[in-house]
């Protein structure tokens, strides 16, 4: 070949370069054998003795706001130290712990022996041999000094941390250590969370110094108003489910939680984000070499909710001192805009605080929530069902006007108690002559029975479905249907109407229930002039980056239905409204007047009141008292419910609370039409 004959040649130059790189050719052949054959039993132990865990790192979740961007449910930095089992000072320690629990062991361990011959012989002069010797440690024993070791410097750690922070701490549970390090190695061992200001400053001056300690930051759920509209933000649960886009399967998770009930519940997948995965390598021993992300975290998207936080603590304070504080109200008020159907205020009480749930809910703390008695977990405002009682006369009212069987005019004479059959039921209203006026603000029980009875409760019925009632309203959260004995309902549950049946329709009592908020949807209904509004809670779902303009901020109406009643039976029934709380005759005249002036200056307020008997069997248990209503100024602008299970009267006991929360709502007017100078607004 041309290579040979040029080396042949007496060439010097070029022999030494050949010679160069044939040695560095079989320097490489050689460090490749070393590698591939002699080492290569060594590389595929240490791929043995290493191996890859995955950790699911939980997104922040985000805001839950009201409308003016108060935060009522929030994430804050939260101090916690831990303790890292992988640092080098901590296994130093341990070390030199398990050498000296070591020698002292090794200086009591003993093994019986067998005395030699000579001692046998010697003993036989008084000379005692020794019948022991000491003895190597067994691999039982050396494991049992090791676990011994680390927990004991562990302790001490703890001990010392409690001094550094002037709190005192124990290791208390030997247990539980053990099992994070054998199971849970490669991830820090949680001492204290959720440090104070003063703590953090003493750590950082004396703490750091001991070894494996580092404080780390959380965020972690708060809710900043404790129990301001509770029921409509819900709580969390710690949980151990992955989402449907992410891995099933980890071998670590890092504390999360999910929503439990209201809007944490019902917009979990917005509010959770995306968790984060990242991939630990460790080593044979436990201890992690490095770190891979898998997938990066998406922090929760921040929701928006159309209530107004100021309305909503007005309605729960007034609710909570409906009966004072020698025991809690069991009651709910709806705040609503008739033009728009947003939820201003929806307060259920009493009420719980949603921090109980972070990081556990306490036994004792549960025992309390769960009692059925006054169950503050339950959204009363959504999911409780009660009779309306005399505020369904507004149904019956409508029914009736648009049937032509209620002449305004027609005088009914009204006796203390009303006869249906031998069936006797109760008037409140002073017996004397009534027409449909006088009837409707004193809330005439003979009067609208007489009514019912002649409009058929078919047309009842058929009114009330007009409005809805019988049905979810769509809020994202859970609710009742109620109930409303439609005509297969009656088929199904009856053979037929009977007419006490009817009188008792007639007053909002019987197989009847709503909601607060069915009977919001319906009082807006009437007051913007017969449009059934979606009732709607959600004003935005952004990122918390996103910008949102103004022409983007404002919820739009959604139509749910039309009532497709008579502008003269809508006028009729409003103006009745109106005199229940303008005419010293009506029911709720006292609670908005004092000395002939007007507690609510600002808004023309339509209302009606209602009791309704509760029944336990066939005893009478207790009133559920109601005052549904709704105000305008140039035009209809809020529906306000208020309802107190237990309560005294409608008059008494409901409308009050609606006087306070008008108030406040005059107020909110006026803060409305102060000049806005921000051209758009961040989540």
């Amino acid at each position: 070949m041309l290579v040979f004959e040029q080396l042949q040649k007496a060439d010097k130059h070029l022999r030494v370069l050949s010679w160069v790189v044939v040695l560095g050719l079989l320097v490489l052949l050689s460090g490749l054998w070393w590698i591939q054959v002699v080492r290569s039993r060594h590389y595929v132990e240490d791929l043995r003795n290493q191996s890859y865990r995955t950790v699911r790192v939980p997104a922040p979740r985000g805001k839950i706001l009201d409308r003016n961007g108060v935060a009522l449910a929030e994430n804050r930095p939260t101090y916690n130290i831990s303790l890292y089992l992988e640092d080098r000072a901590w296994r130093d320690a341990v070390q030199q712990h398990y050498k000296r629990a070591e020698a002292e062991a090794r200086k009591t361990a003993t093994a019986p022996r067998k005395p030699k011959t000579i001692e046998k012989l010697l003993s036989r002069f008084g000379y005692k041999p020794a019948l022991t010797q000491a003895r190597r440690l067994t691999l039982a024993e050396r494991g049992q000094l090791g676990r011994q070791a680390r927990y004991n410097v562990t302790s001490n750690i703890v001990w010392q941390l409690g001094e550094a922070l002037a709190q005192p701490m124990v290791l208390t549970n030997e247990t539980k250590f053990h099992q994070h390090y054998d199971r849970r190695r490669a991830l820090p061992l949680p001492i204290i969370a959720d440090l104070k200001p003063e703590q953090i400053a003493r750590f950082q001056e004396q703490g750091t110094r001991l070894p494996g300690v580092d404080m780390e930051v959380q965020p972690t759920r708060i809710y900043p108003h404790t129990n301001l509209a509770a029921q409509v933000v819900g709580y969390l649960t710690r949980t151990e489910d992955s989402a449907e886009d992410e891995l099933s399967f980890y071998n670590y998770r890092l504390p999360d939680y999910r929503g439990l009930s209201g809007i944490e519940a019902s917009l979990d997948e917005d509010l959770r984000g995306k968790a984060g995965a990242k991939s630990v390598l460790v080593n044979n021993l436990g201890y992690r070499q490095s770190e891979t992300v898998l997938s990066p975290i998406e922090a929760g998207k921040n929701v928006t909710l159309t209530i107004d936080a100021d309305i909503q603590r007005v309605a729960e304070k007034e609710l909570a001192a409906a009966w004072g504080a020698h025991r809690p109200t069991r009651g709910a008020a709806v705040v609503l805009d008739v033009r728009t159907g947003e939820i201003i205020a929806l307060a259920s009480a009493p009420a719980f605080d949603p921090n109980d749930w972070i990081p556990f809910l306490p036994h004792t703390v549960w025992n309390s929530y769960t009692n059925e008695d006054i169950a503050p977990l339950q959204n009363r405002a959504v999911y409780g069902n009660y009779f309306p009682g005399s505020t369904f006369k507004i149904i019956v009212s409508l029914a009736g006007l648009e049937a032509g069987t209620i002449n305004t005019n027609e005088i009914f004479k009204i006796e203390s108690d009303y006869y249906v059959g031998r069936h006797r039921f109760n008037d409140t209203a002073t017996p004397g002559e009534y027409n449909f006026r006088r009837a409707f603000i004193k809330s005439s029980n003979g009067y609208f029975i007489q009514q019912g009875l002649r409009v058929t409760p078919d047309r009842i019925v058929e009114m009330a479905q007009r409005f809805h009632f019988g049905e979810k309203t769509g809020i994202p959260l859970q609710e009742s249907r109620g109930l409303l004995p439609t005509p297969q309902w009656v088929r199904q549950n009856r053979r037929a109407w009977s007419s006490v049946a009817t009188g008792n329709l007639s007053i909002g009592q019987g197989d009847l229930d709503v909601t607060p908020l069915q009977l919001a949807v319906a009082m807006a209904a009437v007051a913007n002039g017969g449009k059934v509004l979606a009732p709607q809670l959600i004003a935005h779902v952004r990122a918390p980056d996103q910008l949102i303009a103004p022409d983007q901020s404002s919820v739009r109406a959604v139509v749910r239905d039309e009532l497709r009643v008579s502008r003269e039976s809508m006028r009729t029934v409003r103006e009745a409204m109106l005199a229940d709380v303008e005419d010293p005759e009506g029911t709720a005249y006292q609670a908005f007047h004092q000395n002939k002036r007007p507690h609510v200056k600002e808004f023309r307020v339509g209302g009606k009141t209602g009791t309704a008997q509760v029944f336990k069997g066939e005893k009478f248990d207790h009133w559920t008292v109601w005052f549904t209503s709704w105000a305008m100024t140039d035009e209809p602008r809020y529906a306000v419910v208020v309802m107190v299970d237990h309560g005294a009267s409608g008059g008494g006991t409901c409308a009050p609370i609606a006087v306070k929360i008008y108030q406040a709502l005059e107020y909110r007017e006026q803060r409305l039409r102060s000049p806005r100078k921000e051209n758009f607004v961040r989540n």
